[in-house]
């Protein structure tokens, strides 16, 4: 199994500084501004061959009545309950605080392997206050800088020793699949009913998503990673740095995805910032599933079709889009969509034999040619897939630059019909013969 290091500490010390210097890339948002972090983050690494996963966790208070820190002490908890291996992380810039004889308290109670890591030792001054964190009694102590690295090799050193190096943490082909939307349409309620737990942060207030956070999915025969996401704004109405890296996190998860799963509001409908979203997707070549949520406020199936039509409308040309009507409280539909966006990663990844893909849409457009232009009769011949990431597929004719978009899409939609590529934006271009 795999083994689960934690890093936990109070407010600003330096958790996820050190968190993307371990697994490599930025992926916490970091601010000097505290409890930026709010929901378990989670990376995956590899040191000296040895793989395990590391959580990013919010920064502990005790006494706070703020929901947010509230909820953010439920994720520490939760996380010092899966891990292996906890970091406990001080700044010794500071005092000792109550709060860190709690966390030490609290974390000496479990029989987990503990490090006490000291960070900041970067600053000059930092290097003499560190004995006074002996009284805790945590007898692994590392000194670090986590944002120049110095110390953490001998630090990831000691954490894999007792590590199985056989161990890996999941297949790289596992389909990504981005629960995207606007704010407050239900994107962590979603992940938190699938795994039957409170993975993630929830509350009525728009905005309480931050890091884009990864889920290894396997129940019911699926097995994914989910990525929940911030909800994403207009430009206009992002006030705040911190909201602004948040967007720029949820559209990267879109582009390193394979399908995103689009929540709408099913209370104030497709609007156009949904609109927009779904452009993003469709812009970066990926499957797309609608989810329209919140359903049960309404349980009205004569309204499925009206709704299902009028965003169909909205989306043409690309229309040929699964739409689920769900609930996170009911749970209608929820393991289907997911199914769904797991079978159109798959059809994503398909490849069409060249002979297969002339012998079943060359005779269609035999029998229905393209309308001749100027009395000039426009045929063609032969047709195959690139080989690319997303489908795309070129098609050889005598006069390439005047083939018409309504020809074009007729295309598209035969090879949507024959090979099932519902869900998915398709390329067709045409060149010289």
């Amino acid at each position: 199994m795999t083994k689960i290091v934690s890093i936990v500490g109070r407010p600003n010390v330096g958790k996820s500084t050190l968190f993307n210097r371990i697994i490599g890339y930025k992926k916490s948002i970091v601010n000097s501004k505290s409890g930026i972090t709010r929901d378990r983050n989670y990376g995956f690494c590899n040191w000296n061959g040895i793989e395990f996963c590391l959580i990013d966790t919010g920064g502990y208070t005790n006494e706070s009545k703020n929901i947010f820190d509230k909820k953010i002490c439920e994720q520490f908890l939760f996380a010092l309950a899966e891990s292996d291996v906890i970091l406990f992380l001080v700044d010794p810039s500071n005092d000792i605080l109550g709060i860190d004889y709690d966390i030490s308290k609290r974390i000496r109670k479990l029989k987990k392997s503990i490090y006490l890591v000291i960070n900041k030792i970067d600053i000059y001054k930092n290097i003499y206050n560190t004995y006074k964190y002996c009284k805790f009694g945590i007898t692994k102590t590392y000194c670090i800088s986590s944002i120049n690295g110095t110390g953490t090799e001998k630090l990831l050193d000691s954490i894999v020793s007792n590590f199985d190096k056989n161990i890996k943490i999941y297949k790289k082909n596992i389909p990504r699949i981005a629960i995207v939307g606007r704010p407050n349409v239900g994107k962590s309620t979603l992940i938190n009913t699938l795994l039957n737990k409170n993975k993630n942060i929830v509350t009525n207030i728009s905005g309480t998503t931050r890091d884009s956070i990864d889920v290894l999915y396997s129940k019911f025969g699926i097995e994914c990673i989910l990525v929940d996401t911030a909800g994403i704004r207009k430009k206009k109405n992002i006030k705040e740095d911190i909201e602004f890296y948040s967007v720029m996190r949820a559209i990267k998860s879109i582009q390193n995805s394979d399908v995103s799963l689009l929540i709408i509001d099913s209370k104030s409908g497709f609007e156009s910032q949904d609109i927009n979203i779904f452009k993003i997707i469709e812009n970066n070549n990926k499957g797309i599933v609608l989810l329209i949520n919140k359903w049960d406020i309404f349980n009205n199936n004569y309204l499925i079709n009206s709704y299902e039509n009028k965003i169909k409308k909205i989306i043409a040309p690309f229309n040929d889009v699964p739409i689920f009507f769900t609930s996170s409280f009911t749970k209608k539909d929820i393991i289907k969509s997911i199914k769904t966006a797991v079978k159109i990663t798959f059809n994503l990844r398909l490849r069409i034999k060249t002979s297969l893909l002339n012998k079943i849409i060359l005779p269609i457009l035999n029998k229905n040619p393209h309308p001749s232009i100027n009395g000039k009769l426009i045929t063609i011949k032969y047709c195959s897939q690139i080989q690319t990431y997303n489908p795309q597929f070129i098609f050889f004719t005598n006069y390439p630059n005047k083939i018409k978009e309504s020809y074009k899409r007729f295309i598209e939609n035969n090879i949507r019909e024959k090979f099932n590529f519902t869900g998915i934006p398709i390329k067709i271009l045409f060149r010289l013969k």
